[in-house]
């Protein structure tokens, strides 16, 4: 097993600029799955791996970063697919998403981590949770749905308008012209939209999504998590466990693509639940709410019985 690639912050080359490291933090490579991915990582003692969603990369844990390095070794991740990660073929299923983060975490010597996710690195999350137990010590996820809740939002009328764009994303070429076409307007109207008085998202944090999506085959591979059947592979899980790993959801309310619906009976599916709810906030939680978000996170994963 090979051991992570650290190296001073900007050493990494990848055809984008580089954006500005969170103080204290180092960039490097971890070999997983037969797939190379890169990370930021700061701080020292129980590992702490971040997972973004769609369309992002490391960037959207910028502000979480430094916050828990006080106390952990946080690790935000590039996904298979993304900014300066390996971009191969296949293997965009969350199952074997799933097996990255194992591998993950024996890469760096651990036995077990503790997993924090949004989005599509929250569905990773609740799946590594089910899947791999044995690797998880507590669990936070954020605006991202169980897989128990598919099922739900299948057969929820509102849920599935708030998810149309996915029919997009699903015309190979056409999606990727679409969200090309006149210099990405698609990504930077989506980011900004959600906080049009830039109270949150300043222009050139769009400018660095858009130049990591930009990164070659970066856009397809971000697409195909999108473009497996990703609904049966969730649906068939087996067994589709009870988790019983401590469980820490935050949830922004006004997410536009994502239901507050899709929290009911999740404590079915948890034995150690708590939900902490945002109303005023958007998709995009650990940005917008960065603070709360991060004390959230940081007296979560600090309880006593680790």
């Amino acid at each position: 097993m090979s051991l992570p690639e650290e190296h001073l912050p900007g050493a990494l080359g990848g055809g984008a600029p580089t954006p500005p490291l969170p103080p204290g933090c180092v960039e490097g490579y971890v070999a997983t799955n037969n797939t190379r991915l890169h990370y930021l990582a700061a701080g020292t003692g129980p590992l702490v791996l971040l997972l973004h969603g769609f369309p992002e990369f490391w960037y959207s844990w910028r502000k979480q970063l430094p916050v828990l390095a006080q106390r952990f070794h946080a690790v935000a991740l590039d996904l298979r697919g993304y900014n300066i990660s390996d971009k191969p073929q296949g293997g965009y299923d969350v199952v074997t998403l799933s097996d990255d983060i194992r591998g993950v975490v024996e890469a760096f010597g651990e036995r077990r981590a503790d997993i924090v996710g949004h989005d599509w690195g929250g569905m990773v999350a609740w799946v590594f949770a089910i899947r791999t137990p044995e690797r998880l010590r507590r669990l936070a996820v954020l605006n991202a749905p169980h897989p128990a809740g598919v099922r739900g939002m299948l057969r929820n009328p509102a849920q599935l308008r708030r998810s149309s764009y996915i029919g997009l994303f699903q015309l190979r070429g056409t999606a990727e012209r679409a969200i090309q076409r006149n210099d990405y307007a698609m990504i930077r109207s989506t980011f900004r939209s959600a906080d049009p008085s830039r109270t949150w998202l300043a222009d050139i944090d769009i400018q660095t999504y858009v130049d990591a999506i930009a990164q070659p085959d970066a856009l397809s591979a971000a697409l195909a998590y999108y473009r497996l059947p990703q609904s049966l592979h969730l649906l068939t899980l087996s067994p589709m466990r009870v988790i019983t790993a401590p469980t820490l959801v935050l949830w922004g309310e006004q997410d536009p693509y994502l239901g507050r619906e899709l929290l009911d009976g999740l404590d079915a599916w948890v034995d150690d639940l708590r939900v902490q709810r945002f109303p005023q906030a958007g998709h995009w939680l650990n940005q917008q709410e960065s603070g709360r978000v991060n004390e959230a996170l940081l007296a979560f994963l600090s309880e006593p019985g680790r």
